[in-house]
């Protein structure tokens, strides 16, 4: 399944929310990616209604099992790659910043290669 880049990031964010507060809401969104609300309000019926999350009437929203594992997918991506960049002396923050830009595009070989670098760089190898 193809998801866009745009999509994944949302994801993304309501899994990182989700993790911090508990509970997700469109404005912590909006928040957090710093959209506009309506922008956000369109991107949030486009993944319900893609099946990735779930709106409850209070406004909380959940990420489906689909949504949950796409999320995953690309934090862990995200984590990976920052820790990469933090280990070559970037700074956090920037580390992070940079590995949003790249976690998307890289191919599934070169980020297992960037897993098993990291593993061997954290054992010491």
């Amino acid at each position: 399944m193809v998801i866009h880049e745009s999509a994944e990031d949302y994801l993304e964010s309501i899994l990182i929310i989700q993790e911090q507060s508990g509970q997700v809401r469109s404005i912590d969104v909006v928040n957090k990616l710093g959209f506009s609300k309506p922008s956000v309000s369109i991107a949030m019926k486009k993944l319900r209604e893609s099946g990735y999350i779930n709106m409850a009437g209070d406004g909380n929203i959940t990420l489906t099992d689909s949504g949950m594992e796409i999320a995953s997918r690309i934090y862990g991506r995200h984590k990976t790659i920052t820790r990469l960049f933090e280990l070559m002396g970037v700074s956090p923050e920037q580390a992070a910043a940079d590995a949003c830009k790249v976690e998307h595009d890289l191919s599934e070989e070169t980020f297992d290669c960037i897993c098993t670098f990291v593993k061997g760089l954290a054992a010491g190898t």
